[in-house]
């Protein structure tokens, strides 16, 4: 059956009335991706809703029309679409991922916490102040390659250094791949440089510490001060967590910005991906070693440690390099390992409750 996706896209405008034939599905980031994942059938039981907030105990998801709170679930997270089934809540469907942004959960756990769905862009913010670390870019670089999400760094407080050249050449080496942008978060300035990111039906997502200025570039997008923002610690930069929750906020333009919570942890798990395009050099040149398992320390041919030595490859970098391959290949291998942990004990509760049956209509 061909099916019909004219709905999910706005009429043409009327020239007289051009808002109101706006459609809230492509204001919510509905794209061709999601409308080919739906029978046209489906529309009616199960219609599309986007989750736009995540709070403790319930998801807050908007739709055509469709404006409610649901019961929360451990694997959806903020900007996924799910198919809406009232009679069961728990059912409803969510729809294939354009990219998803994930990380191992704070803590001794080994679970996967889930930080956000289907955005295009992630701005990774630092200020030109202590809060800036490489190590700590690198990782949110890492997850963003990962996810398929394009990255650009955001460098703010600029204005409050006398040169801030040595903060975007360090940022610029990291990735020739990530664009690096300083700016003023307040005012104009965040719109217009970030216009061509921040393009209607776009959803866009700022990362970063506590106090780096993620909910003031967020007010700036939107032109109020709706978020509460709060001043950093002078002596050491450190910044207070404002934001609370994870939520979607529409601004004008049509984008949809994200605003997060400050991470103080960002544990990478299943980014070995992102890892390779992040350390691509390092990559290249691991494989002109002579010996395939070459851990670049102190081998005969090692092309890595050649290039240290002639000052081509920072040693800090190298064992920024070889601290997240552990990092990563560690947190990999226990969630693999609770995976197959859960899987068994599934398999077991589901043997014995078929045994329990068995012995039951035996009896009878």
């Amino acid at each position: 059956m061909t099916r019909d996706y004219s709905r999910f896209f706005p009429p043409t405008p009327k020239a007289d009335n051009p808002v109101s034939q706006a459609s809230t599905l492509q204001s919510l980031g509905w794209q061709p991706f999601f409308a080919q994942q739906i029978a046209s059938d489906e529309l009616t039981a199960t219609p599309p809703v986007r989750i736009v907030e995540v709070h403790r105990n319930a998801l807050h998801v908007i739709g055509d029309g469709l404006d409610e709170t649901i019961p929360p679930r451990a694997d959806a997270t903020v900007g996924d679409w799910l198919l809406l089934d009232r009679g069961h809540l728990a059912l409803s469907r969510i729809l294939e991922r354009k990219s998803l942004l994930k990380r191992r959960a704070p803590g001794t756990g080994r679970q996967v916490q889930l930080i956000a769905a289907n955005i295009e862009t992630v701005f990774i913010v630092s200020s030109c102040n202590q809060d800036f670390k490489v190590a700590r870019l690198e990782r949110y670089i890492a997850v963003a390659f990962e996810a398929e999400i394009a990255p650009v760094i955001l460098l703010t407080k600029s204005d409050l250094v006398s040169d801030p050249r040595d903060y975007v050449d360090r940022a610029a080496a990291i990735s020739a791949s990530v664009p690096v942008v300083t700016l003023d978060a307040r005012g104009d300035e965040p719109r217009t440089r970030l216009a061509d990111w921040c393009r209607p039906g776009q959803t866009v997502a700022f990362l970063g510490s506590s106090g780096v200025g993620k909910s003031t570039l967020t007010n700036a997008l939107a032109g109020s001060q709706s978020i509460a923002t709060q001043a950093i610690r002078e002596d050491d930069a450190k910044g207070r967590h404002t934001t609370t929750r994870r939520q979607l906020h529409g601004v004008p333009g049509g984008c949809l910005v994200l605003d997060t919570p400050g991470m103080r942890e960002l544990q990478l798990t299943d980014a070995a991906a992102g890892l390779a395009d992040l350390f691509a050099d390092l990559n290249a040149l691991a494989d002109r070693c002579r010996f395939s398992d070459c851990r670049h320390r102190d081998e005969p041919g090692c092309a890595v440690q050649e290039a240290v030595r002639s000052g081509d490859l920072d040693e800090a970098r190298l064992q920024r390099w070889r601290k997240l391959l552990a990092e990563e290949a560690f947190n990999s291998a226990s969630l693999a390992e609770r995976r197959s942990k859960d899987k068994a004990f599934g398999k077991m509760v589901r043997s014995i409750v078929k045994h329990k049956n068995r012995t039951k209509w035996g009896a009878d």
